[in-house]
Protein backbone atom coordinates (compact mmCIF):
# COMPACT_ATOMS: atom_id res chain seq x y z
CA UNK A 1 0.00 0.00 0.00
CA UNK A 2 1.35 3.41 -0.97
CA UNK A 3 1.03 5.93 1.83
CA UNK A 4 0.03 9.47 0.91
CA UNK A 5 2.36 12.34 1.67
CA UNK A 6 1.41 15.07 4.12
CA UNK A 7 0.76 17.41 1.17
CA UNK A 8 -1.51 14.88 -0.54
CA UNK A 9 -3.48 14.43 2.69
CA UNK A 10 -3.79 18.22 3.07
CA UNK A 11 -5.24 18.52 -0.43
CA UNK A 12 -7.68 15.66 0.16
CA UNK A 13 -8.87 17.19 3.44
CA UNK A 14 -9.27 20.67 1.93
CA UNK A 15 -11.32 19.25 -0.94
CA UNK A 16 -13.60 17.49 1.57
CA UNK A 17 -14.79 20.74 3.19
CA UNK A 18 -18.35 21.06 1.98
CA UNK A 19 -20.48 24.04 1.12
CA UNK A 20 -21.48 25.90 4.28
CA UNK A 21 -18.65 24.32 6.29
CA UNK A 22 -15.34 25.81 7.32
CA UNK A 23 -12.13 24.42 8.72
CA UNK A 24 -9.10 26.05 10.27
CA UNK A 25 -5.55 25.75 9.01
CA UNK A 26 -4.69 23.94 12.26
CA UNK A 27 -7.63 21.53 11.91
CA UNK A 28 -6.35 20.55 8.47
CA UNK A 29 -2.76 20.16 9.68
CA UNK A 30 -3.77 17.97 12.63
CA UNK A 31 -6.16 15.87 10.54
CA UNK A 32 -3.37 15.34 8.01
CA UNK A 33 -1.18 13.96 10.81
CA UNK A 34 0.96 16.91 11.90
CA UNK A 35 0.95 19.25 14.87
CA UNK A 36 -0.64 22.65 15.06
CA UNK A 37 2.59 24.38 13.99
CA UNK A 38 2.18 22.82 10.56
CA UNK A 39 -0.84 25.09 10.09
CA UNK A 40 1.57 27.67 8.72
CA UNK A 41 2.35 25.41 5.77
CA UNK A 42 -1.23 24.76 4.64
CA UNK A 43 -1.65 27.83 2.41
CA UNK A 44 1.67 27.18 0.69
CA UNK A 45 0.87 23.53 0.07
CA UNK A 46 -2.56 24.30 -1.34
CA UNK A 47 -1.20 27.20 -3.39
CA UNK A 48 1.27 24.88 -5.08
CA UNK A 49 -1.54 22.43 -5.92
CA UNK A 50 -3.65 25.28 -7.26
CA UNK A 51 -0.90 26.27 -9.67
CA UNK A 52 -0.58 22.63 -10.72
CA UNK A 53 -4.21 22.73 -11.88
CA UNK A 54 -6.24 21.89 -8.76
CA UNK A 55 -8.36 25.02 -9.13
CA UNK A 56 -11.36 23.62 -7.21
CA UNK A 57 -9.69 24.08 -3.80
CA UNK A 58 -12.18 25.92 -1.55
CA UNK A 59 -9.75 28.45 -0.08
CA UNK A 60 -12.61 30.54 1.31
CA UNK A 61 -13.62 27.63 3.56
CA UNK A 62 -10.25 27.60 5.33
CA UNK A 63 -10.07 30.16 8.11
CA UNK A 64 -8.06 31.03 11.20
CA UNK A 65 -8.62 29.06 14.41
CA UNK A 66 -10.64 31.89 15.96
CA UNK A 67 -13.11 31.95 13.05
CA UNK A 68 -11.63 34.97 11.33
CA UNK A 69 -11.63 34.88 7.56
CA UNK A 70 -8.52 35.64 5.56
CA UNK A 71 -8.69 39.20 4.23
CA UNK A 72 -7.22 40.41 0.98
CA UNK A 73 -8.05 43.45 -1.14
CA UNK A 74 -7.74 41.27 -4.22
CA UNK A 75 -10.14 38.52 -3.13
CA UNK A 76 -12.51 40.04 -0.52
CA UNK A 77 -15.45 40.72 -2.82
CA UNK A 78 -15.27 37.27 -4.39
CA UNK A 79 -14.99 35.53 -1.02
CA UNK A 80 -17.86 37.47 0.53
CA UNK A 81 -20.08 36.46 -2.40
CA UNK A 82 -19.12 32.80 -1.83
CA UNK A 83 -19.86 33.02 1.92
CA UNK A 84 -23.25 34.56 1.18
CA UNK A 85 -24.05 31.94 -1.49
CA UNK A 86 -23.14 29.13 0.95
CA UNK A 87 -25.07 30.66 3.85
CA UNK A 88 -22.02 31.42 5.99
CA UNK A 89 -22.63 34.72 7.81
CA UNK A 90 -19.63 36.98 8.43
CA UNK A 91 -19.76 39.75 11.02
CA UNK A 92 -18.53 43.31 10.46
CA UNK A 93 -15.08 42.45 11.88
CA UNK A 94 -14.51 39.53 9.50
CA UNK A 95 -15.40 36.62 11.78
CA UNK A 96 -17.72 33.75 10.98
CA UNK A 97 -20.85 33.90 13.08
CA UNK A 98 -21.55 30.63 14.90
CA UNK A 99 -18.09 29.43 13.90
CA UNK A 100 -18.08 26.25 15.98
CA UNK A 101 -21.39 25.05 14.54
CA UNK A 102 -20.03 25.51 10.99
CA UNK A 103 -16.63 23.97 11.70
CA UNK A 104 -16.12 20.66 9.91
CA UNK A 105 -15.88 17.70 12.26
CA UNK A 106 -13.20 15.18 11.29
Amino acid sequence: MIQKTFSERVLEIALSIGSGEVSSYGDIARTAGAGGQAARSISGILGRYYYKGYTEIPFHRIVYSNGQVWKSDEYDQQRMKLYKKEGVPIDEKGYIKDFESRRKKY
